[in-house]
């Protein structure tokens, strides 16, 4: 009698195994290699190739662990000229591990274009689950985590980067950011005048290396921080929700206004702070108070 259910060691290695016309995303350290998976190790050294954003760091990866692939670039600049001859070659039966310099593909890193194409052109594509500095930086902040929003790098965008600080200044979730050193301070300074010195702020700096630091403190003290001490590594910001608005719910524009003022703020901080509150622009609170 034919066996039904197929031995837990076959099934195993039947999803282990590296199947040709399949686009794999591989996620790779993001500071401690000992942080690849096997599986991880298993799919870089079998697949045909492998479409890395910076070959030369992808070899050494591959040396790291004796493995020796051969490699095309895949690149922010080159991504969508590259995911076409990637899905070329995918059609025609061979098997593609997509990596980054570090964590998850397409997220943002490289492998949104090419996931699309591959979804589009019925190319199957699967993931094997690695690190990733957003979730890491998540999971160690002490933000509250049941309801949160992904945004990457701010927009550079003048007009796109205001809509992207005033979604921040009045969003009650938590909000993971990426940011590159040399623009932090900037960043930090921008945050503070949207949302107010006082938000609270987790700064995950070189996760998972050697210098990790979890900075857990508010825009306002960040800020003086790194006013003194030049920031370096890799930094991903959690920053905490608004708080409710219980305590000036019951209280007019005007009263609102001066708890501000009482409290050490100048008339225009208190005026900014109390449309944060409200959910409304600092124009309207001067209307109101002109009445």
């Amino acid at each position: 009698m034919e066996e039904l259910f197929v031995p837990e060691a076959e099934a195993r290695e039947e999803r282990n195994r590296v199947v040709g016309g399949t686009l794999y995303l591989v996620g790779t350290p993001i500071g401690n290699m000992a942080d690849l998976s096997p599986r991880a190790v298993k799919v870089l050294s079998e697949v045909d190739f492998i479409a890395a954003e910076d070959t030369r760091r992808t070899g050494r990866l591959l040396a790291s662990i004796g493995a020796s692939r051969p490699m095309v670039s895949c690149y922010k600049d080159n991504e969508r000229a590259s995911a076409g001859r990637i899905l070329s070659r995918l059609l025609e039966g061979e098997s593609c591990a997509l990596v980054t310099d570090a964590g998850m593909p397409a997220i943002s890193d490289p492998g949104e274009t090419l996931v699309k194409m591959c979804a589009e052109a019925g190319v199957t594509v699967t993931s094997v689950p690695g690190p990733s500095a957003a979730v890491t930086a998540l999971a160690l902040s002490g933000a509250d985590t049941r309801s949160f929003t992904f945004m990457g790098f701010l927009p550079q965008d003048g007009k796109q980067r205001r809509e992207a600080l005033d979604e921040l200044s009045t969003a009650r979730r938590t909000y993971v950011i990426y940011e590159a050193p040399h623009r932090l301070t900037q960043t930090l300074d921008e945050l503070i005048d949207a949302c107010g010195g006082d938000r609270k702020l987790a700064i995950c700096r070189e996760l998972t290396k050697l210098n990790e630091q979890i900075i857990r403190t508010t825009l306002s003290d960040a800020a003086a921080l790194f006013a003194e001490t030049a920031p370096r590594g890799e930094f991903v910001l959690v920053l905490h929700g608004r708080r409710g608005g219980d305590d000036w719910s019951a209280l007019t524009v005007r009263e609102h206004v001066a708890m501000y003022e009482e409290s050490g703020m100048t008339r225009m901080e208190a005026m900014k702070a109390a449309a944060r509150d409200r959910g409304v622009g600092k124009s309207d609170i001067y209307r109101e108070l002109q009445k």
